[in-house]
């Protein structure tokens, strides 16, 4: 059994901290944009480097903006009575299914001030994506969040100011979003229907 005491903070200068939760979003940001790039090319997508350019910038806003109100509507109490903390992300507050809800909202916008098929966007987008994700659930590991029930299996961790020891849930999620990249990836040049 692992007792979780791993530090959130990769760095701190002064009185600025670098979380490895915020270096691995940056990463996948980062391998998705790269990935989507090789993937249009591959797939003679029309779109120029400025148009991948312009699909990065909607992709990080819907999923920030979608991501933080997810949040903020999972706890609309909290949030009206303390108005201010809506805009306090640094306090955490990122919402999953908020954050996908924004990321196709935001491909849907592009496809169509582009138009391309948003399917033909979604279709090489989700790739790069689920293995984001997968990123995303060490990261939520990192922070000691999102913990499963409780377990006495041998990798089950005992996270900092929670009860016993529990399921490393975050890492069965992580295992299973990088089994769907590795399927997407090997899929991705077979001849499938549009979405």
């Amino acid at each position: 059994m692992f007792v979780h005491n791993i530090d959130p903070v990769f760095l701190t200068i002064g009185p600025i901290q670098i979380r490895y939760y915020g270096l691995i979003f940056v990463f996948g940001i980062i391998f998705s944009y790269l990935t989507i790039k090789h993937l249009a090319k591959k797939k003679q997508l029309p779109l120029s480097s400025k148009d991948l350019e312009d699909l990065l910038i909607y992709g990080v806003i819907g999923v920030i903006v979608g991501a933080r109100l997810g949040s903020i509507l999972s706890g609309l109490g909290f949030y009206v009575q303390n108005p201010l903390q809506i805009f306090a992300v640094w306090h955490g507050g990122m919402a999953f299914h908020g954050g996908l809800v924004g990321l196709v909202a935001a491909g849907y916008l592009f496809s169509r001030k582009k138009k391309i098929g948003f399917y033909d966007i979604a279709d090489i987008a989700v790739i790069p994506v689920a293995f984001a994700l997968g990123l995303g659930r060490i990261a939520n590991f990192i922070n000691g969040e999102f913990y499963g029930t409780l377990s006495n299996l041998p990798w089950a961790v005992q996270f900092q100011g929670v009860e016993g020891f529990r399921h490393p849930v975050q890492l069965y999620e992580a295992a299973k979003n990088f089994f769907i990249f590795s399927l997407l990836w090997t899929l991705k040049d077979k001849q499938l229907p549009k979405g």
